[in-house]
């Protein structure tokens, strides 16, 4: 089991018996002074959601209805899916939305890496990493020891400015979608800027671009988020 102390995001190892273990808290408050060096730009802990972009070109057949939908997560990854016109939400409303901000990775090994945080369930709200997948390049998410292996960062975005403010990571906004199946929509990072060329395996990819959509002070609550200082999270089980 896995929980999150404070901003920080340390992860101490709990045993079964539901005993904490030291394990872990050193590297957290470590990771905590790397946090607060990047913590000037305080926008950065703005929650928000992810809305996809497809541009007009890039989008021509199917690919065109993927303007204007959603990031999901479900099923240990990241999809695209209709959204209401009204909620602005999923329309299937018991698959969750990417809810997430950035904050640093704490990993003693790499050098200081801003990672992407989302809550992956509303009740209890637990809270996972995004990461790439080294080996297949799907965009996913994961605790700590479960993301560690992977592309973990660096996260961050193209603008400050909300109505053109799109993810990137390595400062490249390589993001494609992959239709796993008619219809389904799975998101992927083009890490070799090649269009998946070993990993599409004859699917329909589209480029597609990640919004920031901020979430309003009144809205954090309902997807687990506290508004400020401690998130507050319970705890994360270990997949």
């Amino acid at each position: 089991m896995e929980f999150i102390l404070g901003i920080g995001l340390a992860l101490p190892i709990t045993s079964a018996t539901g005993v904490s273990v030291v394990t872990g808290v050193a590297q957290g408050v470590s990771e905590q002074q790397k946090q607060n060096a990047d913590a000037s730009n305080q926008t950065r802990m703005l929650k928000f959601h992810l809305d996809v972009v497809v541009d007009p070109g890039a989008g021509r057949g199917k690919g065109a209805e993927l303007n204007g939908t959603i990031v999901t997560l479900r099923d240990d990854k990241m999809w695209i899916e209709a959204k209401s016109p009204i909620t602005r939400l999923p329309l299937e409303m018991s698959h969750h939305p990417f809810t997430g901000f950035y904050v640093a990775y704490p990993d003693d090994d790499r050098p200081y890496t801003r990672g992407l945080v989302s809550t992956i369930s509303v009740d209890p709200p637990m809270l996972n990493w995004i990461y790439i997948d080294k080996d297949t390049l799907e965009m996913k998410y994961a605790s700590r020891s479960g993301s560690i292996a992977h592309h973990v960062g660096s996260y961050d975005w193209t603008s400050e400015e909300p109505e053109n403010s799109r993810i990137t990571f390595d400062e490249y906004e390589g993001f494609l979608a992959v239709e796993e199946k008619d219809g389904q929509w799975a998101l992927y990072f083009d890490m070799n800027d090649d269009g998946l060329k070993e990993h599409k395996k004859g699917r329909k990819t589209v480029e597609v671009s990640l919004q920031r959509r901020v979430i309003s002070e009144q809205e954090t609550n309902k997807w687990g988020l506290a508004g400020e200082g401690n998130i507050g999270f319970k705890k994360t089980r270990e997949v």
